[in-house]
């Protein structure tokens, strides 16, 4: 959950519910309060055992990293367990580690997010009787980051008192806010110089809920001491929650979640410093031995593999690099293989490489594939289960049976037709995969294809069938009845994939006309030409020209996107579509300001007419729909170069004032023209995390150097060989030089980063006048968890 391993469980909720009252739980994951992501639900447990993975980029700022646990209520509102909330800074004590976490009571008063942007002015004020005393003047200049209140931006407003040791002194009038963004609010209190060290300004942020209760969006308690020195302090603020938001609460209670967490936080640097790296890294395709390239190294000396594929392989394809790669070290795989049975069957540098690249460039070719099949699977409700220990009441296991039979026919069948959908970067890996093992076993006429089908069927469709959720071919987890229909299947799939002893058989022939087709049959990308799919989900649009009470507003809408067109309907299942857009007119998709509406999570799908204004369900969801609609439409040869952040409004276009409907934008698109999978890449992030898990390695590095010194060719004195005999080492003497160039690479780049280390610790404390911001202009900041 957030990355919750395998092992990830809730314990011990049985003193909370009530003793013999059996629950069906789920847990979501928060970023504050904003959910992104949630579980399957297990049933009938007080300690459920979730067992999922999530892994996601976070696309904003946030406070808290949050994680909610629910019991199921069919009938009313699902009921909140309890909570584990990490703030973020203490995010990277935990990551990497399993740890145990108690669940916290969740209330009101204690569930808060935000900052608040104050300035603090001290000055002399003359009375009408002619004493003189301070002025302490409290200017609340902006907000950012609140809370969506029932999927709206909220509507804020403050209470702000000064505070003595003892006792409530005075308290401003509370006023709403016109606009939390910029909408500037003064408080004036006079007070004794003699009171200004007990004193401390207490701002109590609302949201005003008109015919509802205002609803408590945090507090800030600032002592009057901080003008000591200075006559004026302006620093922003994180809202905390109320003292007493839990004191009365027996979290011991509430039981315990297990949590395994990885959080990395990016600082890129400018492209120029990672030159020589990047150079080095993308040289290891043409180093012989592989094993004696960077790339390798790096797979070589990192405590986990996946921490290294993924950067490398981002990386490596973004220049072209991959296939060659992944050739090289697969061939070093096929060394150790004596039986053409198990080809490519472990967990190997190759296998990893080779699964991280189909999930980067074959997720488009999953959602034509697979989604619609998988759609009618998850909707259809249609039991599959065949053994009879798992038969439920009044089941039929020959209905079963045929169930099962046609889902399997259906998907395989779909599946061996779309090999002229598969995207080239795939068609000339297994190709290469395909040469190597025909030279390794020249006399098994099946290598070929069941070198390709192992990866194929078993690393990739059979994978997406069972975890469809984590390819985002679902947008959340399946019901536990579906997830035990889509697990037969995708055993079915694995069974029918393996070509071993069904290389006679007529499933055979299928598989040997898909491979054949995939690695003989190159196509350019053109999404007219795919296989129908769809994608659906539940969003809010502003209204396209109709009013209510001369007012556009937002309606909730079911939106569906296919390869042709994308449509909004009134309700699921609707066929008669209140709009279309053709993806051929599509002109541009991007993020929507969030000043235009008060409104997050927004996103504009620019067309022919005009622009569609969508608001997403979290910022997650709005980045998939905003990347889905970009690869889609991206051949689209009108697409902008040019668009507007803001709407246009009362007869202006909010970011550039120009008055004309039709003005070219003001800001350059963020998703360019080309049609391949290097645009969503950033090459300088990929190799910023590659140093960073360099540094991270740094004594394994060592200690390879060090086993390459005791090799015969450098006469050192010979160590144990359990001291290098977990690396890799063919050629000593060029692993040598490629090692002494990392590390030379390495401490080059160390210095730009202590730098802004020691730049961010003294400029971005709590309370401090801005914060890292101030140094964008030397790092470029990325947070992905």
């Amino acid at each position: 959950m957030g990355y919750l391993s395998e092992e990830g469980e809730a314990k011990n909720l049985l003193p909370y519910l009530g003793p013999n009252k059996m629950r069906d739980c789920f847990c979501t994951i928060n970023l504050d309060q904003e959910e992104v992501y949630r579980t399957q639900v297990v049933e009938k447990s007080l300690s459920p055992f979730f067992s999922e993975e999530f892994y996601f980029e976070i696309p904003r700022t946030f406070q808290y990293l949050s994680f909610y646990v629910y019991d199921k209520n069919v009938l009313q509102r699902d009921l909140r367990i309890g909570k584990v909330a990490i703030k973020k800074e203490d995010l990277c004590n935990h990551s990497g580690k399993e740890t145990w976490f108690s669940l916290q009571p969740v209330d009101s008063n204690s569930e808060v997010q935000g900052k608040v942007h104050l300035e603090l002015k001290l000055n002399e004020l003359i009375t009408e009787n002619g004493t003189v005393c301070q002025q302490l003047v409290v200017h609340i200049m902006a907000c950012h980051g609140l809370p969506l209140i029932n999927g709206q931006s909220c509507d804020p407003y403050a209470t702000v008192s000064l505070v003595g040791p003892s006792s409530f002194l005075s308290s401003c009038r509370k006023k709403i806010f016109k606009n939390f963004f910029s909408y500037t609010r003064k408080s004036q209190f006079q007070v004794e110089e003699e009171d200004i060290e007990k004193l401390e300004i207490r701002i109590d942020l609302w949201n005003n809920g008109n015919l509802v209760q205002d609803i408590f969006l945090g507090e800030i308690k600032v002592p009057v001491n901080v003008l000591r020195n200075d006559s004026s302090h302006q620093a922003w603020y994180l809202l905390q929650p109320r003292d007493n938001g839990n004191k009365s609460s027996k979290t011991d209670d509430l039981g315990s979640l297990r949590l395994n967490i990885c959080y990395t936080e990016d600082y890129v640097l400018p492209s120029e410093y990672y030159g020589p790296l990047k150079t080095l890294l993308l040289k290891s395709p043409d180093v012989q031995p592989i094993s004696a390239s960077a790339a390798y190294i790096l797979g070589e000396i990192c405590r986990d593999k996946n921490d290294a594929v993924l950067p490398l392989v981002r990386l490596l394809l973004h220049h072209d690099k991959l296939v060659p790669f992944a050739t090289a070290v697969a061939e070093l795989d096929l060394k150790d293989t004596q039986d053409a049975n198990t080809i490519f069957r472990g967990n190997s540098l190759a296998t990893r490489c080779l699964d991280e690249m189909m999930k980067i460039v074959g997720g488009h070719y999953l959602k034509v594939t697979l989604k619609p099949i998988l759609d009618e699977i998850c909707e259809s409700s249609k039991s599959c289960e065949i053994d009879p220990i798992k038969l439920k009441e009044g089941d039929n296991v020959e209905n079963n049976k045929e169930n099962l039979r046609y889902y399997v026919d259906k998907l395989f069948s779909t599946i061996v037709k779309s090999s002229m959908s598969c995207p080239t970067v795939m068609c000339d890996t297994f190709y290469s995969l395909r040469q190597m093992a025909t030279q390794r076993f020249p006399n098994d006429p099946h290598v070929q294809y069941s070198a390709v089908s192992s990866f194929v069927f078993l690393r990739f469709f059979a994978v997406a069938v069972v975890s469809p959720h984590t390819f985002h071919l679902r947008p959340h987890h399946p019901d536990p009845q579906t997830i035990r229909t889509l697990t037969l299947i995708s055993k079915t799939i694995q069974t029918l994939g393996s070509w071993g002893s069904l290389s006679k058989s007529k499933v055979s022939l299928y598989i040997f006309c898909f491979v054949f087709t995939l690695l003989n049959v190159v196509i350019p990308y053109d999404p007219f030409s795919l296989t129908p799919f769809q994608i659906k989900n539940k969003m809010y649009k502003r209204a396209q020209g109709r009013t209510r009470i001369g007012k556009k507003n937002f309606k909730k809408r079911w939106f569906c996107l296919t390869s042709r067109e994308l449509t909004y309907h009134k309700q699921p299942g609707s066929k008669d579509a209140i709009y279309t857009i053709p993806v051929k007119n599509i002109l541009a998709v991007e993020k929507l300001e969030e000043s235009s509406f008060n409104k997050k999570n927004m996103f504009q799908v620019i067309h022919m007419e005009k622009p569609l204004y969508v608001q997403a369900n979290n910022c997650v969801e709005a980045n998939e729909w905003i990347d889905v609609l970009c690869r889609v439409s991206r051949c689209n040869q009108n697409r902008l170069s040019f668009y507007h952040p803001s709407a246009y409004l009362n007869g202006n276009w909010l970011c550039c004032l120009e008055t004309s409907e039709n003005a070219l934008g003001c800001q350059p698109c963020t998703a360019g023209v080309p049609a391949d999978i290097q645009i969503d890449i950033d090459e300088d992030r990929e190799t910023e995390r590659i140093y960073s898990l360099f540094t991270l390695s740094l004594l394994k590095l060592q200690k390879m150097e060090e086993a390459c010194g005791t090799i015969a060719v450098y006469q050192g004195p010979q160590k144990e060989p359990d001291d290098y005999s977990n690396f890799v080492i063919e050629d000593s003497v060029t692993t040598f030089k490629t090692i002494q160039q990392i590390k030379s690479i390495i401490e080059k780049l160390d210095e730009p980063h202590e730098k802004y280390r020691k730049k961010r610790s003294s400029s971005a404390k709590y309370g401090s006048n801005g914060d890292s911001s101030s140094f964008q202009y030397f790092i470029r900041s990325f947070v992905h968890h």
